[in-house]
């Protein structure tokens, strides 16, 4: 079986065929599913969702590119709930950055304090981290390191294969693999990829975004996960069987004993 650790199902995208959608991931083999926190306007329809498939849970949490909602998330009514397993997407994102380099130091800073905000609210309510990272590796990792991130751990969202980030396995860090290791410009992540500890290898779709081949173009979806754990085994030189068993057992650990 599958686990597909970051999928937003609260997406606008999937409500004409959300059944359908659904019954296609359960024949692909992919039994649980994690929605990620990232706009505050979602989280409704997460929760929805969520109460309604047993096998479906989500995080709280603001993701960069929305910081500007962040006092709008009422975040520990949210973690009490019981399919609520993690916090985030969280993180730092400098790949938009805009504006004078004053300004682009004050919108690094805001997403610097948001950030290490989310965080401690994690180790609060003892969840794991759901972190987004994008050309901000260094920054990133300083923070959880300094914030003592490790005591919850959590996932690197869509590794972005930066050598940097690899110790962070030592601070209870999985690295979530999706469509992009099937693109054929991923160089850098399918070099690295032998070099992820095993056990902290977890499988991810980021859908409806980041489509893995051949569907590029087309909107993603949890079924697609089997594409990515066979280009793993491939990659690996691994049964894809094997690689279903080593990525589900990594995320039960991760965010605990999923009902799939």
């Amino acid at each position: 079986m599958i686990i597909d650790t970051h999928v937003h199902l609260d997406d606008e995208r999937y409500r004409d065929d959300f059944d359908a959608m659904m019954e296609r991931a359960l024949k692909a083999d992919v039994r649980a599913f994690v929605i990620p926190g990232a706009h505050p306007a979602t989280l409704p329809r997460a929760v929805e969702i969520c109460e309604h498939y047993p096998n479906v849970y989500f995080a709280v949490g603001v993701h960069p590119y929305d910081m500007e909602h962040m006092e709008s998330v009422d975040f520990e009514s949210y973690a009490v709930h019981p399919k609520c397993i993690a916090i985030g997407e969280c993180g730092l994102d400098y790949f938009r950055l805009e504006g004078t380099d004053e300004e682009k130091l004050r919108e690094k800073q805001r997403q610097e304090e948001v950030f290490r905000t989310q965080i401690r609210f994690a180790k609060k309510v003892q969840k794991p981290l759901i972190v987004h990272i994008r050309d901000a590796s260094h920054d990133a990792k300083m923070i959880l390191l300094e914030e003592g991130a490790g005591e919850v751990g959590g996932v690197l969202h869509c590794y972005n294969a930066d050598d940097e980030l690899l110790s962070l396995s030592e601070q209870n860090f999985y690295f979530g693999i999706g469509g992009v290791v099937t693109f054929s410009n991923a160089k850098k992540l399918i070099n690295i990829l032998p070099r992820i500890p095993k056990d902290k290898l977890i499988l991810e779709t980021d859908g409806p975004y980041l489509t893995p081949h051949p569907h590029r173009g087309a909107r993603n979806e949890s079924a697609y996960t089997r594409l990515v754990a066979q280009k793993v085994s491939d990659l690996l030189e691994s049964e894809i069987e094997d690689i279903e068993s080593l990525t589900t057992q990594n995320s039960t650990r991760l965010f605990g004993n999923l009902i799939v």
